[in-house]
């Protein structure tokens, strides 16, 4: 049951491919509230998803875009205002990849072009969708960009490769563009940084059931799951978060402020 939270507002959601994604959890959740939205994802996540599903249960409809192409984003939000009627509320960009990763190339010999490939997808992405945003005045004031982001960013995870660089970048255009948008008009720009999550792309880094361990046994609260970034992505796109911009929202169980725990001590005794 929704409490009405998004409702009246027009979104865009980036990145889900199945039920396992994140952003098809917000998809859910922002329906539930009230918003209506377009989906998009890359033509070729399209064919290996189920994003069609998505958008017969929430009355979306689905307009193909490759985030990386300026074109592509120009024609995705003239699509969707004209779908929605009127200026975007708000937009999801939970997109990341890595070829590095998905090839096994080790941080210290990567190879450059699919290097360049991971910064573009998983980073310069987000620049672009708001410089387009921004040119064409696509944006109601106080509307909510939300990015979603790792603690890789900030501390080294030896497996998170050059994702972690991407990262970084990604939390450095939010600021970046999150202050020159907020003057502009008042659009407010943050990203989330969740657990480790089980989805298509998490499941790629090497180890990663050994660190989704790890991290529940660091985290206080344990890790935060797909449900629950949804319900603060909803949050965040909702008023009850106006003067929130420019930030890292950590979402962990609190993860990012342990030093040590019990748990993980007791496994060296």
């Amino acid at each position: 049951m929704g409490n009405n939270l998004l409702q009246g507002k027009r979104g865009i959601i980036f990145g889900a491919l199945n039920d396992m994604s994140i952003a098809w959890k917000v998809a859910e959740r922002a329906h539930e509230e009230g918003a209506t939205f377009t989906l998009t994802n890359a033509p070729i996540a399209m064919r290996m998803g189920a994003i069609n599903d998505l958008a017969s249960k929430t009355g979306a409809e689905v307009i193909p875009a490759d985030a990386t192409s300026v074109e592509d984003l120009k024609n995705l939000f003239e699509k969707s205002q004209e779908i929605l009627g009127g200026k975007i509320d708000f937009v999801l960009h939970s997109i990341g990849m890595s070829p590095n990763v998905r090839k096994k190339k080790h941080y210290t010999g990567l190879n450059y072009e699919w290097y360049k490939q991971t910064l573009d997808v998983s980073a310069m992405s987000l620049h672009k969708t708001l410089q387009v945003a921004y040119e064409m005045d696509a944006l109601n004031e106080w509307g909510s960009v939300l990015a979603l982001t790792y603690i890789a960013a900030q501390r080294i995870f030896p497996d998170y490769n050059d994702m972690a660089d991407a990262k970084s970048l990604l939390e450095s255009i939010t600021r970046s563009f999150g202050y020159h948008y907020g003057t502009a008009k008042k659009v407010r720009v943050n990203t989330i940084s969740q657990s480790p999550t089980v989805t298509t792309a998490g499941s790629g880094v090497s180890g990663f059931d050994k660190f989704i361990s790890f991290s529940e046994n660091m985290s206080p609260l344990g890790n935060a799951g797909a449900i629950d970034c949804a319900n603060y992505c909803v949050a965040m796109f909702s008023d009850l978060t106006k003067y929130v911009t420019m930030q890292n929202l950590f979402h962990d169980g609190g993860f990012s402020s342990t030093g040590v725990t019990n748990a993980v001590m007791d496994r060296f005794e």
